[in-house]
């Protein structure tokens, strides 16, 4: 059986990834830290300047994903003075100059999410997570995902006209039809877009962290065993404990040497390399 490799480093993403191969990259999957936030571990980034921030970075994405690769980016913009900053929606675009392809997104739905609201709006309970690509075609294994067909086709089946029969077309005419009679034998069906998953309860030393659920997800969707998956912003390592558990290489850095040592003693059997970062990536003792 094929060892499963697992490197981390300690420095900037956009410095490490110099020393990378070209189209050497199956998968990028992380979660970058927002504007605003992360402040006493990351320094913080104003929305204003998280554009020129980060295409140094997903300049060395593009280069190190393989040609049917993927990337996907979870991300939510913040409220601002009263108003939804933009920040997020003006990365799209200049990544979309930077050579991506915005070819989807999707919604994390935070289904354990405490309800709450401020004096003009709602808590949040969901985040984007946006998928880009270098070409249109991709790899994508969508059975890998699918989900149970649920017990309302046991009533929904019963008695099937004869509209039921054929690919009925929306009477919207919107384009869409269905032929209802191609349920019968199906166990299982295709997921959304959205994804319903809980929250982490335990932050695992780490104010950031997501549910395994989320990257699984998406490791199973555009990988295959023996894949390499990529996470330039670690934290507390949930995507490379992930990615080896489904038996895929790993690659994981980040500027915080607190995290890099949690993630490294925690993931065994594995290569690491360290990157020494400058004096003013590391957390200061209170």
């Amino acid at each position: 059986m094929k060892k499963i490799k697992a490197q981390i480093f300690l420095g900037d993403c956009k410095d490490i990834l110099k020393n990378f191969e070209s189209n050497s990259v199956d998968l990028i999957f992380t979660s970058p830290p927002y504007a605003d936030r992360r402040v006493h571990t990351y320094g913080g980034i104003k929305p204003e300047e998280y554009v020129d921030w980060f295409l140094p970075r997903s300049e060395q994405f593009l280069r190190v994903l393989q040609p049917e690769g993927t990337f996907i980016l979870n991300i939510k913009e913040k409220a601002e003075k009263g108003e939804r900053h933009t920040y997020v929606l003006e990365l799209i675009l200049a990544l979309k100059k930077q050579g991506w392809l915005w070819t989807e997104e999707f919604i994390w739905h935070k289904k354990n999410c405490y309800p709450g609201k401020w004096p003009n709006r709602f808590r949040n309970a969901w985040e984007r997570l946006l998928q880009f690509n270098k070409t249109k075609k991709f790899k994508m294994f969508q059975e890998a995902v699918m989900i149970p067909v649920g017990d309302w086709i046991e009533d929904r089946l019963k008695n099937l006209s004869e509209k039921d029969k054929i690919r009925f077309e929306s009477r919207s005419k919107s384009g869409f039809g269905k032929n209802i009679s191609n349920w019968l034998k199906r166990d299982k069906v295709y997921p959304t877009n959205v994804l319903h998953l809980a929250t982490e309860c335990s932050n695992r030393n780490h104010s950031a962290v997501f549910p395994e659920s989320l990257p699984e997800w998406f490791i199973k969707l555009f990988t295959e065993e023996g894949d390499t998956v990529l996470d330039p912003f670690i934290g507390s390592g949930t995507t490379l404990r992930v990615a080896n558990r489904l038996r895929r290489n790993s690659i994981g850095i980040d500027i915080v040497s607190e995290y890099y040592k949690m993630v490294k003693s925690e993931i065994k059997e594995c290569e690491y390399l360290l990157f020494e970062p400058k004096a003013k990536y590391e957390i200061k003792s209170k």
